[in-house]
């Protein structure tokens, strides 16, 4: 029979707590990952490559993390799928975080990829348009109940525009030289030129309405209760938009791949033009995704002024800065 003292001495060493110190750190390729959903507002495209990157490139899974990218669609209701709890993660504007907190939605934004509104309307460059207060006299194609469009009648006369739902596409575009419609930069104007149009486009932020926009959100619960998992999600996010911007070559055929209406040349463009919106007036790369109370104030008062939001509501409640600025060089 083997001596009880040695047997206890081999199971000490069978866990390697005798003779080689602490047992060494697990990897994140041999721990067990921990699973994670990140909800998209709409189908996968340049506007969420830095979140795509950050799976592609492998910095989720550096991080601990198994995160599941769930594409979006037309009236997929994030805000309601985070404050519901139907997903950890996601992904929307701040206009819709505001909104979505005036209707008790605790939805917060961590990270704010696209500093500027990729928010645009797209004229026909014949019609001799070039600002948004010139539009008249003609159809305006956008989608009802969206804050950007109360907020610009409050700004401009447009003076005999018909407004009409918008389709979702530019066919009607296309055929009609007094057709305007709602877009984003990186999108509708690549699509209407394609297709032989000469689309000249007007920004909505001229008018000083600039929502942050692919903001990354979640529940105030998960951030009291898993802090250091968001601060996790936050690093790899942000990593990867940096990243995406620098490198988005690899990344933009997996967002191929996983939405094969987007083909390569459209992701490119898409790349190019978030850029400036991504790093306006010369934002360092480490400043990425920041966001400010001043910003978060005047979209309120927007949307107060266009009674979207209650008097009281706090926009300092809308959003968590804290992660972004423990990230190194931040």
């Amino acid at each position: 029979m083997v001596p009880l003292k040695y047997l206890l001495s081999i199971l000490l060493l069978t866990v390697g707590l005798v003779g080689c110190g602490s047992a060494p750190e697990p990897s994140p390729s041999s721990r067990e990952l921990t699973k994670v959903t990140l909800a998209l507002n709409w189908f996968p495209e340049a506007e969420h490559g830095g979140y795509y990157a950050a799976l592609v490139n492998g910095y989720f899974k550096e991080e601990g993390l198994d995160v599941e990218i769930q594409p979006g669609g037309p009236g997929v209701p994030i805000i309601q799928n985070v404050a519901t709890k139907r997903v950890m993660f996601g992904v929307a504007n701040a206009d819709q975080v505001l909104v979505g907190r005036n209707e008790q939605a605790d939805v917060v934004a961590l990270l704010a990829p696209l500093q500027m509104s990729p928010r645009c309307i797209m004229v026909h460059k014949g019609s001799g348009i070039r600002r948004l207060e010139d539009l008249k006299d003609m159809t305006l194609a956008a989608g009802s109940g969206k804050a950007y469009l109360e907020y610009l009648k409050t700004q401009v006369t447009l003076e005999n525009v018909k407004l009409v739902p918008y389709a979702g596409s530019s066919a009607l575009f296309l055929k009609d030289e007094n057709f305007a419609q709602q877009g984003y930069v990186f999108s509708e104007p690549f699509v209407a030129r394609r297709e032989g149009a000469d689309p000249h486009v007007l920004m909505v932020s001229e008018i000083g309405f600039n929502p942050y926009t692919s903001l990354l959100v979640t529940h105030g619960d998960t951030i009291s209760a898993q802090e250091e998992l968001v601060a996790k999600v936050v690093r790899a996010s942000r990593r990867g938009w940096q990243d995406y911007l620098a490198n988005p070559r690899t990344v933009n055929a997996y967002i191929h791949e996983v939405n094969p209406e987007m083909d390569m040349e459209s992701l490119r463009f898409g790349v190019e033009a978030i850029q400036p919106l991504c790093l306006p007036e010369n934002m360092p790369p480490n400043e990425l995704g920041v966001m400010s109370l001043e910003r978060w104030q005047a979209l309120s008062n927007q949307l107060k002024e266009i009674d979207w939001l209650d008097a009281q509501l706090d926009p300092a409640t809308a959003f968590e800065s804290r992660f972004i600025e423990a990230v190194p060089g931040s």
